[in-house]
């Protein structure tokens, strides 16, 4: 579990976050979602310690990050998976080296058992034939599978999805979604994915925080959407209905 406690971050005069907090829960994805500029991302880099907040705490598992030595960032560091937007391959190294390189980095395990993990991450999201492939080779979806597979590839605690549907087709997308959610109940992970798709909000949604303008203004799970009654989450529903129907004409 992560918990949030007035989370503030500013960068020179404008103030991105304001007293944001919260708790995301094991073994289910816990969605950060908002329109854009509204501090979903700045909130995920505060989160895993990319960005430092102006004032509040981010405890992990009751471990609080920022007061922590260097110690113990570095412990709760090597307890995370990133999938990043882009999916943010390495262009020169194949599928398998992509995959294998938080192994290489974090770990002293012995080359074989570093490729028994990566295997089996690969066949875990469907791609046990892609090893030899450079990303070059593959699809959009592929590479965001290939990134899933070396998020996982160090059995983390804490999954982190920046966007992961960004730049795919709705049933990629649905694909993908599914992928996220199975993995959290399967490895019982602490997963936090931020995102703007309506879609993946009512697919996946069990607990969603809703930002606006820096604030926490709605916190609830797809079963309530319907009746949030947030004028600003109403709005925001709205429009992704609308932008949906018009990707759909």
């Amino acid at each position: 579990m992560i918990q949030i406690e007035d989370i503030t971050k500013s960068f020179g005069e404008k103030t991105i976050l304001k007293g944001v907090s919260g708790t995301f829960e094991k073994g289910k994805p816990n969605l950060i979602i908002g329109a854009s500029g509204t501090g979903k991302s700045v909130l995920l880099k505060c989160i895993v310690g990319l960005v430092k907040p102006d004032t509040g705490r981010v405890l992990y598992d009751d471990r609080d990050f920022y007061s922590g030595d260097r110690y113990l960032k570095i412990e709760i560091r090597r307890e995370m998976g990133m999938l990043f937007q882009g999916g943010a391959l390495f262009d020169s190294k194949t599928v398998e080296e992509n995959v294998r390189f938080p192994l290489d980095i974090l770990t002293k395990m012995k080359y074989d058992e570093k490729q028994d993990r990566v295997n089996f991450c690969l066949k875990r999201v469907g791609l046990e034939n892609a090893n030899k492939k450079m990303p070059s080779e593959i699809s959009g979806g592929m590479k965001k599978r290939v990134g899933i597979a070396r998020a996982i590839v160090n059995n983390p605690k804490y999954l982190f999805c920046d966007e992961p549907n960004s730049g795919l087709d709705p049933q990629t997308s649905v694909l993908i979604d599914d992928l996220i959610l199975d993995l959290s109940e399967e490895f019982d992970m602490t997963t936090i994915v931020v995102t703007h798709d309506m879609n993946s909000m009512l697919g996946i949604g069990e607990k969603i925080m809703f930002l606006y303008q820096g604030h926490k203004v709605w916190e609830g799970n797809k079963n309530e959407i319907t009746h949030s009654n947030v004028k600003e989450f109403e709005a925001f529903v709205f429009a992704n209905k609308v932008m949906n129907s018009l990707r759909e004409k």
